[in-house]
């Protein structure tokens, strides 16, 4: 090794010492052992992170695979069987093309603009849950009425919205709470203890790091302008960042999981086994079948649920993916990622809230892809074949 593994502890503290992100856990696995766990700034071992969209693969895309091997979904399920008479439905996707960001849905639509503005009573920390459930469900209607920004299957254009429509389609054909379900089909079986947290039921127990200081949050970059002025008030640790799974009692598809390094590690130990044939979560013969590249949209990195490395510029560094059969993963907003490369049987979990210093705050970035080319650095493997 070309560095002692302590690098990586280094790293952290001259993040946190920069600025950066107030807290962070990471943890290393090299096949299937781990060879690196810290915590650096306020963060303790057993603190948990906002996961953001994290939780598109360690809760929806993993749900998935299980509802798939039960015969209750699957790729070629029409979203019109759940959603009859919607934009989406009507042209014909496919839960696939959910899975794929290429059913031609927008990126974001500030749905809890108007949740708040019919609902002020939202912000209200005793607002009724019956109130929530309601809100709730308009969310998901409002989602289901969005009107496409193309047809499915001819780009790939990357939607929470898509992923808010997803979690409802598995929870409809499951006929349980998306929550209840990953706690069955997933926490429970991987030992994690990742959660939910709805508003309806919050509890301070546990530490939690903080994300953002108001309800609703400042709008992070690009989305400047796209809602008026709103009511606010406090925001306090424990309540999910994203203000539309906010609206939707903390609980989505595309964003709400709560979580540590240790068990996003874990979930990533779970993809790593599955792809190797090891049935975890569901059969390896299904594991493969997600992990195939997008059919349709040409040079998408997309895989089901997934992403995979871009050629440049990707936050999982030059390292990562860069042998066959590659790597898969996932970004949260928050300053959370997964990486699982293939090849050298790796996963790296990283978890912060550099959100608490600002929505602005784009070093992670940078951060990202240096932290996992320190990674490989430190454990010699950059020659996949070691």
């Amino acid at each position: 090794m070309s560095h002692p593994i302590g690098t990586l502890q280094s790293v952290l503290d001259e993040a946190v010492a920069s600025g950066l992100f107030p807290s962070a856990q990471a943890v290393v696995l090299h096949r299937g052992i781990q060879v690196f766990g810290g915590v650096a700034g306020a963060a303790t071992g057993d603190m948990r992170f906002d996961l953001a969209s994290v939780t598109k693969v360690f809760c929806t895309t993993a749900l998935f695979l299980n509802l798939w091997t039960e015969g209750k979904v699957g790729p070629e399920t029409q979203v019109g069987r759940f959603f009859p008479g919607s934009p989406v439905g009507e042209a014909g996707a496919t839960v696939a093309d959910l899975l794929y960001h290429r059913s031609g849905l927008p990126p974001f639509i500030p749905f809890f603009a108007q949740a708040l503005t019919s609902h002020p009573e939202l912000l209200d920390s005793a607002c009724p849950p019956a109130t929530r459930a309601r809100v709730r469900e308009e969310v998901v209607q409002a989602a289901a009425q969005t009107p496409l920004a193309a047809p499915p299957r001819t780009c790939a254009a990357y939607s929470d919205v898509g992923f808010i429509l997803l979690g409802e389609i598995l929870s409809r054909a499951a006929g349980k709470p998306l929550d209840f379900l990953f706690n069955q089909y997933v926490a429970e079986p991987l030992g994690v203890g990742a959660r939910f947290h709805r508003l309806s039921e919050l509890s301070t127990d546990g530490k939690v790091a903080p994300t953002g200081p108001t309800r609703p949050r400042e709008p992070a970059p690009g989305q400047e302008g796209l809602w008026g002025e709103l009511p606010t008030r406090p925001s306090p640790p424990g309540e999910v960042d994203d203000d539309n799974a906010w609206v939707m009692d903390g609980v989505s598809g595309h964003a709400g999981l709560f979580g540590t390094a240790v068990d996003v590690a874990r979930f990533g130990n779970a993809v790593l086994a599955g792809c190797s044939g090891t049935p975890v979560l569901a059969p390896g013969p299904l594991w493969h079948r997600l992990m195939a590249a997008d059919p349709f949209v040409e040079g998408s990195t997309r895989r089901m649920g997934f992403d995979s490395p871009s050629v440049e510029g990707s936050s999982a560094g030059h390292f990562i993916g860069n042998a066959p059969p590659g790597a898969v993963g996932h970004l949260g907003f928050t300053g959370t990622s997964l990486w699982v490369d293939l090849r050298r049987s790796l996963v790296v979990a990283l978890v912060t809230n550099r959100v608490a210093h600002g929505r602005k705050e784009q070093r992670i970035r940078d951060f990202r892809p240096f932290f996992h080319d320190v990674v490989v650095d430190v454990l010699g493997i950059a020659d996949p074949t070691n």
